[in-house]
């Protein structure tokens, strides 16, 4: 299968011609979820399929609390499904007032 047609916007710091779209699909798919544009997210959909994306971005290390629930609204999931987000609510941040 063809790679992925993906923006520099999300892959800025990286050589896209050297990118692993099959070993290295969950740093693909955060770094779309996280920094791409929803044209690049319909180009990993396309590629990878819902079910893959699901996978790899419920075991993602971290992505946004905006992103996390643009993710349960397109997949059907809960916060809770995330791991990265178990871990922000494990490691609650001061407040800065």
């Amino acid at each position: 299968m063809d790679k992925p047609q993906l923006s520099k916007q999300a892959f800025w710091d990286v050589d896209m011609d050297k990118i692993d779209y099959e070993k290295h699909a969950r740093f693909v798919v955060e770094k779309v979820i996280d920094r791409g544009s929803f044209e690049d997210f319909i180009a990993i959909k396309t590629f990878y399929g819902n079910e893959r994306i699901k996978h790899e971005i419920v075991n993602a290390n971290w992505i946004g609390d905006k992103e996390i629930y643009f993710c349960c609204a397109i997949f059907n999931l809960k916060p809770t499904d995330f791991k990265c987000y178990i871990k922000k609510q494990l490691n609650p941040q001061l407040w800065v007032y």
